[in-house]
């Protein structure tokens, strides 16, 4: 099997929310939660071997709805957070829970029939919020000891504090947005600068910083796309650069100290894009995923910790040649490549943490694809 050639593993249902095993730096794993109405559905807990090209996978129950986002614990490895729809014979509500894996030993099990797993998450707690309001969202704060975690719900952002050994998960803060006609939060991402106090929220078409120690908007982007943002992510390298993408079918990049108009923009796809994501290691790679079936790479120097990548000079021995030498030139932005083995609307895509040349895609109809950067990409880069 080629280096770069994709490994597809097919689920036994639907599914859209994937997340990389954020306390895992050695394995390249990922939580996939399915979204079936009329089987339980279930948590995948896949390990993807680089060098056999093998998935290795733990199955557990998930007894409460269809799972609608996943996230998991920066600190600890058994803990995760699932967005799922609870159904009752009076309402469907979006809720959140965090949730405990098996022990070690269970977990060590396999399952023929993924179907029916044996074993079920154990519920360590219920996010709070407001009776009737749709919690949508939920992420840990990406640099702590996993005991901070943002959430919004469709009118309210909230700031929490979790003690997993109590079972308790307490608002610090919360905030709302008065807007007229009243527009719903849709997207959540921690800004891993500024000491992890800040979060963005995508509010339909806008754009929101919230600072978490006064629960105020500290900037406000209207109308960032002429449709709903559907995912934002910070760059890891550059603390003010920011990329959102939208039903618009484009991927924006925006300077937040002044974000007037976007630094860049990006329409590769044909379609709703749905996730964007920024190598944590290399930050020019993006990553994003669309309704329209495909996964695109990119590589956008030019706003990049690193836009030179491998100076470009001249090679002349006579370095007191001083005429003959060439000022570096920065690489130039691009498309690396489109990557088109889902049949279905491609609703997430994750870097492996383990391995920054990793990345992990998910369509509606099941299909998990693992790929790699392409090999000269990568020595592009390295070189």
């Amino acid at each position: 099997m080629a280096d770069d050639a994709p490994v597809i593993y097919g689920l036994e249902f639907q599914a859209r929310s994937l997340a990389p095993q954020s306390a895992e730096t050695e394995l390249n794993k990922f939580f996939i939660g399915t979204q079936s109405l009329r089987n339980e559905n279930i948590i995948y807990h896949i390990e993807f071997e680089d060098e056999s090209n093998g998935i290795n996978k733990h199955v557990y129950r998930h007894p409460d709805g269809e799972i609608w986002q996943i996230t998991s614990s920066p600190a600890d490895k058994q803990i995760i957070a699932t967005v799922y729809n609870s159904v009752s014979t009076t309402k469907a509500e979006l809720k959140c829970s965090l949730w405990l894996l098996p022990p070690e030993e269970e977990r060590s099990r396999t399952f023929d029939e993924p179907q029916s797993p044996t074993i079920s998450l154990e519920k360590i707690v219920d996010l709070p919020r407001q009776e009737g309001d749709n919690l949508v969202h939920a992420l840990w704060e990406p640099q702590g000891d996993g005991s901070k975690i943002a959430s919004i719900s469709e009118s309210t952002l909230s700031y929490l504090d979790l003690n997993s050994a109590d079972a308790t998960a307490r608002v610090i803060g919360s905030a709302g947005i008065d807007t007229k006609p009243a527009k719903k939060f849709c997207s959540l991402r921690w800004n891993p600068h500024q000491n992890c106090n800040q979060v963005a929220t995508g509010f339909e078409t806008s754009l929101r910083l919230w600072d978490l120690r006064s629960m105020k908007s500290v900037k406000h982007i209207e109308n960032a796309h002429s449709q709903q943002i559907r995912d934002m992510d910070f760059n890891p390298n550059r603390q003010y650069y920011l990329v959102t993408c939208g039903d618009d079918c484009k991927i924006k990049f925006w300077d937040v100290r002044n974000a007037d108009e976007p630094l860049k923009v990006l329409a590769h796809h044909s379609h709703w894009v749905w996730c964007v994501r920024y190598n944590q290691c290399h930050d020019q790679l993006i990553l994003t995923g669309s309704s329209d079936s495909r996964v695109v790479l990119y590589s956008v120097n030019s706003l990049s910790s690193e836009p030179y990548g491998m100076l470009v000079g001249d090679d002349d021995d006579n370095e007191n040649d001083k005429e003959n030498q060439k000022e570096p030139v920065p690489q130039e932005d691009r498309m690396i490549g489109k990557f088109e083995e889902h049949e279905d609307s491609v609703y997430a895509v994750e870097w492996s943490i383990a391995d920054p040349w990793i990345f992990a895609s998910l369509s509606y109809d099941g299909r998990l694809v693992i790929n790699r950067v392409p090999r000269d990409e990568k020595f592009r880069i390295l070189l």
